[in-house]
């Protein structure tokens, strides 16, 4: 019965702590998020273009090495 009656009082305390630091967090306005959420969009749609033309390239290259006949 005491291991439970201290689990329950660790699961309590380790809940009101999330709370706490819960409360501590600045949150970001709607236009602040919106602007930042398209940013990453963004940002990821060009390094997703980027690691593609790479790639694309990298393969023809190998490719082209590979089919050479001496």
């Amino acid at each position: 019965m005491a291991d439970s009656a201290k689990k329950e009082k660790k699961a309590v305390n380790f809940f009101d702590g999330v709370k706490a630091e819960f409360q501590k967090i600045s949150w970001p306005d709607k236009d602040s998020l919106l602007k930042q959420s398209i940013a990453v969009v963004l940002i990821s749609l060009v390094v997703g273009a980027i690691i593609a033309a790479l790639d694309f390239g990298l393969q023809y290259g190998v490719d082209f090495i590979t089919t050479l006949k001496f």
